[in-house]
């Protein structure tokens, strides 16, 4: 599910190989050596490239794409939800990141569930945490729901499957968001679900709880918890859903909130893009072909984009599907094997296999068995040896003061997956800055090397990601915010 992410990143994919002999810059800087430059083994960049500006640029050149959104970092200056006063840190980030990736091992291995499940609007007094979404839900996308439409930001994750949005009269609770909140008594196209309907019982599976029934309207209600206990609670329900000006979706299925606790960072709700039954790419089979695809932005200070359907894409390299079940949300991934420098590392064949893998847009930090993770960290310390250390941030232990330099060079890092395809992440996928004076290694370890990786929203950064389910696979390629 959905999303926090730093607002400290690259802001180019532009690889810059020059050379600089003013005095004020120090030598050592340009240790790359010819034989690492020549075998392209590293990323030459300025340091400044790793800042965000304090105003908004759009990376997206060119006319869109049909049925395609703009995607906006909410914390940013592209965001009208960035009002100045939603104060996260790093740290916060990374914690909450931690509590949606123990989310998903949960519903992965089938913990969740049982005393968590919502049986009725009236009596669910579910706990609610300060926190984020599944600690993570920071890329958002405008859609319009109802006639006439209203505007809403929601955020936009791989991880989910049920579609919601907060609405009046919030009977219970509503956490205060930018957008005016949706009142389904102004659209003429809302129409409650009824709780014999069977499409009512597909909740269980979509949102891991029992769905109840209105004892005054028969209406089937919904309740959602996610990783941080934030939670909402509310009638189950159908509207015309408007993504473009030209893109129509009449009858789609969504929850309307009446009871919604957590900070959800000022955004509306939630899409949906997971693979059950009523999640936005189901629901619209018909119109997109089961095809969606994304870039996230390289920084907080430009754009991104989420288009539905196919299109005209730059040259892609697919990876089938894992075929190792993940559950009926998640997107699984076979990783066969990672180079640092152009050096693969020695690790077992069976060692991603065995927890299996999953690409998830809401989990900001990719996750690796601790046996990899060990590996890619110690050939990466031995490529930035260079560069004096900085103290651990939360959850990431491989960190550098770079604030005395102008020009840096990074190992490069390529993922290979199955079929043989190879990604190469760009810089922005590589490390997390908080400070100049504190660029981290953006991987974690997992608990244990039976846990499923998650290949995180860092790493896939200005990357364009396109997911075909109908023939089953992910397609990769570079520079896709442009």
């Amino acid at each position: 599910m959905a999303i926090q992410i730093s607002s400290l990143f690259f802001s180019s994919l532009t690889v810059f190989i020059f050379f600089f002999f003013s005095s004020l810059e120090k030598s050592f800087a340009f240790e790359a050596t010819r034989e690492d430059t020549e075998s392209n083994n590293l990323h030459l960049l300025h340091l400044n490239s790793l800042l965000p500006s304090s105003s908004c640029s759009s990376s997206i050149k060119g006319s869109k794409r049909k049925g395609s959104l703009e995607v906006v970092h909410k914390y940013g200056p592209c965001s009208q939800q960035n009002d100045g006063e939603r104060k996260v840190t790093d740290s916060d980030i990374l914690n909450l990141d931690k509590e949606r990736v123990k989310y998903i091992h949960s519903r992965i291995s089938k913990e969740l569930g049982g005393d968590d499940s919502v049986k009725e609007l009236d009596s669910a007094t579910l706990p609610a945490k300060s926190g984020s979404l599944i600690g993570s839900g920071n890329y958002f996308v405008v859609v319009g729901l109802g006639t006439p439409k209203r505007d809403l930001s929601l955020i936009f994750d791989t991880g989910s499957d049920l579609t919601w949005t907060q609405c009046q009269p919030c009977a219970r609770s509503c956490y205060e968001q930018q957008d005016p909140i949706f009142d389904p008594s102004k659209s003429r196209t809302y129409a409650n679900i009824t709780c014999t309907s069977t499409l009512c019982t597909q909740l269980s599976s979509a949102t891991g709880n029992d769905p109840g029934c209105s004892a005054s309207t028969k209406a089937c209600i919904y309740g959602i918890q996610y990783g941080d206990q934030s939670f909402s609670v509310g009638y189950f329900s159908r509207e015309r859903l408007t993504v473009t000006t030209t893109d129509v979706i009449d009858n789609f299925l969504f929850g309307c909130g009446q009871n919604n606790q957590g900070l959800f960072g000022g955004s509306a709700g939630l899409i949906g893009l997971g693979r059950h039954p009523i999640s936005f790419v189901q629901q619209t089979a018909s119109k997109y072909n089961k095809i969606f695809s994304y870039c996230l932005p390289s920084t907080s200070s430009s754009t991104g984009h989420l288009t539905f359907g196919g299109g005209a894409y730059r040259k892609l390299l697919y990876t089938p599907f894992s075929t190792i079940s993940r559950g009926s949300s998640f997107y699984g991934l076979d990783i066969v094997s990672i180079t640092v420098s152009g050096a693969k590392l020695s690790l077992t064949p069976s060692l991603f296999s065995s927890g299996g893998a999953i690409i998830d847009s809401g989990t900001v930090i990719t996750r690796l068995p601790p046996t990899a993770y060990a590996a890619l960290r110690s050939a990466f310390r031995q490529g930035m040896s260079k560069y004096p250390s900085a103290p651990e941030l939360s959850i990431l232990d491989t960190c550098y003061d770079l604030s005395a330099y102008k020009v840096i060079s990074i190992p490069k890092i390529n993922f290979v997956f199955g079929g043989s395809v190879t990604v190469e992440l760009q810089p922005q996928g590589i490390l997390y800055v908080a400070s100049t004076k504190q660029v981290c290694l953006a991987f974690a370890a997992n608990g244990d090397d039976s846990d499923v990786t998650i290949f995180g929203n860092v790493q896939q950064r200005t990357l364009e990601v396109v997911y075909d389910l109908g023939n089953g696979k992910i397609g990769f390629g570079a520079g896709g915010c442009k």
